[in-house]
């Protein structure tokens, strides 16, 4: 298949010599062939043109959830790439969120052979311990070599801390990831928003800060003690921010990541009861979202990612108390993340996170395969249903303002193009 983008603004900080030139790029047979400030269109070439095209390298989700097996009509693996394709997302890392878990080499291997053959690529994590239940180590090893990514038992903090002593040593004789959710479930209890002045006022149970920044701090001391690498995913409290930083400041191999929605929303808006704004860590104060945004700007938080939860209905349309923690957001992640940041800023989040989990790097240059993401930046709209492909519809940017519209994604030798 041959593709040129015509006249499209290149942005890529890494390739300092076409960031933010306008150019054409062909490519063949998935192939970047050319990149040139003007290229004829050789026969049988699909021409992409848009007056405002930009093109970025593909982008990843360090965090996303679909539903198979198990849970099928949340999301099939299918929809899943597709509704990531659409957002633009050429990798995504898929969350041990299913049933039954993946803990073993044949889950793994399961879950590579049912994400063959579209645009984006999927990237699995392997569950930490047997069952997700927190006691048994689970197959790290075997898991690494079917191609899991990291090891992690989804939204459940290693309770046990020499559990994650244990695997923190294993996992360097093969520079395995382990993930530890930041979350004290003791500390936490039955609360389920943040503690602060709305959950007093609204009568509803509240999760403490602490119970996020005990978590971490334990971790990160076991780190110091063990080595080895530690990722912390969805942070939401400013303090946590503090520690990481000071962690990272002492020399330890410590990554985390943000969930999109904790930047963009704060606990005010849970005076309507509204469920699809229950999310675990939970949304968090003003406060809080300023220093995580700071955190996303000066490198601290790693990377940003959706937390893609796809929830059925009848999991969501019940009382407040009773919802399951969730929303989604490949659709509305790049207009979120728009909104709040610059368009250079905002491509920098979305390129970054590979190199971590030991994916390949794309490049934007000659000679080597596509992987790229095209949109357009200034288009602003309302957020409906009409733009979720997701089977599920649980989303926490439902009738919000977004900046940037996704045109379309390359990778694997093809296209996926928006309408």
């Amino acid at each position: 298949m041959n593709i040129l983008l015509k006249s499209a603004k290149i942005v890529n900080g890494a390739t300092k010599e076409i960031h933010l030139k306008k150019r054409d790029i062909l490519i063949k047979n998935g192939i970047i062939e050319k990149i040139s400030t003007s290229i004829d269109a050789p026969p049988k070439t699909k021409i992409i043109e848009n007056k405002n095209l930009h093109v970025s390298l593909g982008w990843i989700d360090t965090g996303v959830s679909f539903g198979e097996p198990g849970y099928e009509e949340r999301e099939t693996i299918e929809n899943g790439l597709r509704t990531s394709a659409r957002s633009g997302f050429t990798d995504v890392i898929l969350n041990p969120n299913s049933l039954p878990l993946p803990d073993s080499s044949s889950d793994i291997v399961f879950l590579k052979n049912a994400g063959k053959g579209e645009v984006t690529n999927l990237h699995p994590l392997g569950n930490l311990t047997v069952g997700g239940k927190g006691e048994t180590l689970a197959e790290l090893y075997d898991m690494r070599n079917a191609g899991a990514v990291g090891f992690y038992d989804f939204k459940q903090a290693v309770a046990n801390a020499n559990l994650l002593k244990i695997a923190l040593q294993y996992a360097q004789n093969f520079n395995g990831m382990i993930l530890s959710f930041p979350l004290d479930h003791q500390i936490a209890g039955k609360g389920i928003v943040n503690e602060g002045v709305t959950s007093t006022k609204l009568g509803l149970k509240g999760i403490p800060s602490m119970a996020e920044e005990l978590q971490v701090s334990r971790d990160l001391f076991i780190l110091e003690y063990t080595g080895g690498k530690l990722h912390i995913p969805t942070v939401s409290t400013a303090d946590s921010v503090k520690l990481i930083a000071a962690a990272k400041k002492k020399g330890l191999n410590v990554t985390c990541s943000v969930a999109i929605h904790n930047i963009f929303k704060t606990d005010e808006v849970l005076e309507d009861f509204e469920t699809n704004f229950k999310v675990l860590p939970p949304l968090r104060t003003s406060k809080d979202a300023k220093e995580l945004i700071k955190g996303v700007k000066n490198g601290i938080i790693d990377f940003v990612t959706s937390d893609h939860t796809p929830l059925n209905i009848e999991l969501k349309k019940v009382e407040f108390d009773h919802a399951e923690y969730g929303t989604i957001g490949l659709e509305s992640s790049f207009g979120a993340l728009n909104q709040l940041f610059s368009t250079e800023e905002t491509i920098d989040m979305l390129t970054r996170g590979r190199k971590t989990f030991g994916i390949e790097v794309p490049e934007m240059k000659e000679g080597v395969k596509a992987n790229l993401t095209f949109f357009d930046p200034t288009v602003e709209y309302t957020f409906t249903e009409a733009h979720i492909t997701s089977s599920s519809k649980n989303s926490l940017f439902l009738n919000h303002m977004l900046k940037g519209k996704v045109l379309g994604t390359i990778a694997n030798d093809q296209v996926y193009l928006n309408d």
